[in-house]
């Protein structure tokens, strides 16, 4: 499979557009595959969506574990690649996998172990509510390992600059999602009605058949993946660089979790509606910060390579580039919550008394979508230079403020509006400084 873009020569936009694309419809493609798990939930009432947003939290944390792996090493990868080190390019990405197996085996047994407490946690009101929340967390989280190896197989094959085979599995996930959502959800023919236990085992199904895709496109690969030996002994050597790379994205990634789940438990004090709202909200606003997560993704590998080439000029230009793209997107997806709340939120979840907070929630939260994209294509751009310490400093700061704003706001007429309002006033801040850190940081190249 030899498909990989060449990102250190020829026309800047076209190259980049090439790889962002596949990652972009992918991103798109996870956020339906989401989006459709809450909308057959939905239909089982608010409290069953209550239920996986306690626990959806936690496969929330084990994304920012799993970046402690995977930014590291798809970055180093992308240097390698950059620089001609096809053989290092392999060391690193094997000590990539060794490392994602180790985290994933953990993380399952914590879950699976500790299921009750870690919903406890929120306060949730509802015994049902309590007991679908621990059946989810203890089924996709206890099989998290696919999820992990999902991430990493997509960073390894950006970081090449092969985006299709990231697509072309997650489709093929989001397709045989659809149709057991139902099935197992509802009890169509055969199968029995399993409710919110049903939507997690479809998750999994879905993940587990997403894997084998990925291995059989890594076994067609050339260029990468004939160089890794997972059977090796670990590189120490390799695991520190991945480590000292990753750890700032991991940390900004898990204090932004422990912080949201924070806010959940703020939000879970206005009933477990408000808990439902915030989940379908996140869901909903996912349509901007996802496919500006994807884009994002391509534009690190692509400062990697040429920084690892040396070619500091085509990283300038295609910042730049990118910024054409994603800024007009951010902006689209700012009018959409802000100008069609109601219809939008009406898709998932229509108990007229749930519906006003909703609504409010998509307002305010669109105001900071732009800026949201903002953040996120600079993210990936300073950590595609190996600078990983700017995003991690400024996410962590502003999203440690949101706690204090969000009391102080809740104690204001705003009530719970108030919480909306301390995310989306730090992500417009988030936005504009990253930014701002950037043009410095180039123009200091």
């Amino acid at each position: 499979m030899q498909k990989k873009i060449d990102l250190i020569n020829g026309p800047i936009l076209s190259s980049l557009t090439k790889l962002a694309l596949p990652i972009m419809a992918t991103s798109l493609i996870q956020m339906a595959y989401n989006m459709i798990d809450m909308i057959w939930i939905g239909r089982l009432g608010s409290s069953a969506v209550a239920s996986v947003g306690a626990a959806g939290m936690y496969m929330w944390l084990s994304n920012g574990l799993v970046t402690l792996a995977r930014m590291g090493g798809q970055v180093h990868v992308g240097h390698a690649v950059g620089a001609g080190r096809t053989d290092f390019a392999g060391r690193y990405a094997a000590t990539t996998f060794q490392m994602t197996l180790l985290l994933g085996v953990l993380y399952g047994l914590v879950c699976t172990i500790f299921s009750k407490p870690l919903i406890a946690f929120f306060h949730l009101a509802s015994r049902s509510v309590i007991n679908d929340a621990v059946s989810y967390l203890m089924i996709t989280c206890g099989l998290v390992i696919f999820s992990f190896l999902n991430q990493i197989f997509t960073g390894l094959f950006t970081a090449i600059g092969n985006s299709h085979p990231a697509f072309l599995s997650t489709s093929v996930g989001l397709v045989i999602n659809i149709i057991l959502d139902p099935l197992l959800i509802f009890g169509i023919g055969p199968f029995p009605a399993l409710k919110v236990a049903g939507a997690a085992i479809a998750t999994i199904i879905a993940q587990m058949v997403v894997t084998l895709l990925f291995l059989f496109f890594a076994s067609q690969d050339q260029i990468l993946f004939h160089h890794i030996h997972l059977l090796q002994a670990p590189d120490s050597k390799k695991a520190s660089e991945i480590l000292q790379l990753g750890f700032p994205s991991c940390l900004q990634s898990l204090v932004f979790t422990g912080i949201s789940m924070t806010i959940a438990r703020l939000v879970a004090g206005y009933g477990d509606a408000a808990v439902a709202v915030q989940k379908v909200g996140a869901q909903i606003e996912s349509i901007s910060w996802m496919t500006s997560d994807g884009f994002a993704s391509a534009v690190n590998s692509f400062i990697a390579q040429n920084h690892g080439a040396g070619k500091e000029d085509r990283i300038h230009a295609g910042y730049r580039s990118a910024l054409k793209i994603v800024l007009p997107w951010g902006l689209f997806c700012t009018i959409l919550l802000v100008c069609f709340p109601t219809p939008i939120f009406k898709i998932f979840i229509t108990e007229p008394d749930v519906i006003p907070m909703g609504i409010s929630y998509l307002i305010i939260l669109g105001f900071s979508q732009l800026f949201t994209s903002l953040e996120i294509t600079t993210s990936g751009a300073f950590c595609g230079y190996g600078k990983t310490l700017p995003p991690s400093i400024t996410g962590i700061t502003l999203n440690l403020l949101r706690i204090p704003m969000a009391l102080a706001l809740t104690a204001t007429p705003l009530a719970l509006s108030g919480i909306w309002w301390s995310i989306s006033i730090t992500s417009i801040l988030k936005g504009l400084i990253l930014f701002i850190w950037f043009q410095i940081t180039i123009k200091k190249k």
